[in-house]
């Protein structure tokens, strides 16, 4: 059920973001807004935002290759794994 409300949300959000790639500073590429159902060549994840310390839904970004190699970098909405409950 978190799933589907996180991404439900990143569907509604309508921020752009624009990050530098990892193969340097001369190359940029937008990072794209992840939408519910759209169709992603993954071959093999790069990196993703470190959530572990934050509680609650938060912005995280993932940089991947697809499988013609090329880099892409995704923006969606995660929940984070730094909530305790006491």
């Amino acid at each position: 059920m978190k799933a589907f409300i996180v991404l439900a949300l990143a569907s509604l959000s309508s921020f752009a973001f624009a990050a530098t790639t990892a193969e340097g500073p001369a190359q940029r590429s937008e990072v794209e807004q992840y939408q519910y159902g759209m169709d992603l060549d993954v071959a093999r994840v790069i990196s993703t935002t470190d959530t572990s310390a934050i509680c609650g839904v938060t912005r995280s970004v993932m940089v991947y290759e697809d499988h013609q190699g090329e880099r892409h970098s995704l923006s969606y909405l995660a929940l984070g794994g730094g909530c305790r409950d006491n």
